[in-house]
């Protein structure tokens, strides 16, 4: 290497940023920050797999006179469902004639610190595009968002271990309904899968959908009927309110939110889980290339995304016309 102080530097300088970067990640993404808000972003400490224990049954109570006989039958009221650790990592590498080539301290400062940005560019983009996946990405080593947890079709597959289409296990299948959607009946689709997905004060708090079906929805607002909330809007993100639950579009530039796609989300049960010692931190010690002029460090995060309840969980799926075009028009 030319000069292996810069490693110093670079270590130092991404040690130092590594709590801003976490933050930077959640504060990319309306969801995201939401849960960041509500303390959903709960660590972990250890194990090959993150449980999330989930509370489906009722215990027994009797109505009762006098010396009636209050009996007791023990019940499963718990279970649990296992999400497996998922791993990624973007590097930061320096080459050894970047480092000649930028030798002043403040010309090398300047590099780091650009590469570091593109770093937490990276991660911002690629975490806001992982919570709609399916957790098939990358041979399935990619987390399982809002395409797992909130299905289009509930009624199959495997979610933290616990298999949907099998017979009892209705209670971790989310509510899930498909219209031709348009501004003349959205609002009466939305009251009727929102109402499907509460639970007596127990109701979607965040509703995420893409830019069209916002765009359709907030066509049917009048001026005053446009709320926001103000940290939403703080944060960046432009939202209005259904019955009391932000309603935010994940679309345009950076948008990942699948078309004609709306989420009901009651982000109480929805977590990121994040491994305490992979929080967007500097992964290992001292690392240079065997075979190449350059020194390169990585930044790491471990966890995946959770949920506690499925059933309060919904998804509004727009189904176009047969000659393709959507309803957007309409």
């Amino acid at each position: 290497m030319s000069n292996t102080n810069y490693n110093d530097v670079l270590t130092v300088t991404l040690e130092s940023r590594s709590k801003e970067l976490r933050d930077n990640v959640s504060k990319n993404n309306a969801l995201l920050s939401r849960l960041r808000e509500k303390g959903n972003m709960r660590p972990i400490t250890g194990g090959s797999k993150i449980l999330e224990e989930l509370e489906y049954g009722e215990g027994d109570m009797v109505w009762y006179s006098g010396y009636d006989t209050i009996s007791y039958t023990p019940k499963q009221l718990f279970t649990a469902a296992e999400y497996a650790l998922k791993l990624c990592a973007v590097p930061v590498a320096i080459s050894g004639e970047e480092t000649l080539m930028n030798s002043g301290a403040e010309q090398m400062a300047s590099l780091i610190e650009k590469r570091i940005n593109n770093a937490e560019k990276t991660l911002c983009n690629k975490m806001a595009q992982a919570i709609y996946s399916d957790g098939t990405g990358s041979s399935g080593k990619e987390i399982g968002g809002l395409a797992l947890l909130v299905a289009d079709d509930p009624t199959s597959g495997v979610v933290g271990g616990i298999n949907r289409a099998t017979t009892g296990n209705e209670f971790w299948r989310n509510q899930s309904a498909t219209a031709v959607l348009d501004k003349t009946n959205i609002t009466a689709q939305m009251s009727a899968l929102y109402n499907k997905c509460s639970r007596g004060s127990d109701k979607p708090d965040l509703i995420v959908c893409d830019d069209k079906l916002y765009s359709i929805y907030d066509a049917t607002l009048m001026d005053m009927q446009r709320f926001s909330d103000p940290k939403l809007a703080d944060a960046g993100f432009v939202s209005v309110k259904f019955k009391g639950a932000d309603v935010i579009y994940d679309g345009g530039q950076g948008g990942y939110c699948p078309e004609g796609h709306m989420y009901f989300l009651n982000t109480n049960y929805i977590y990121l889980r994040t491994h305490k010692d992979r929080d967007m931190k500097v992964i290992g010690g001292e690392r240079t290339a065997i075979n190449q002029d350059a020194f390169y460090k990585i930044i790491g995060w471990a966890g995946n995304m959770t949920m506690s309840n499925a059933a309060l969980q919904g998804v509004l799926i727009n189904q176009t016309s047969e000659s393709g075009s959507d309803s957007s028009n309409s």
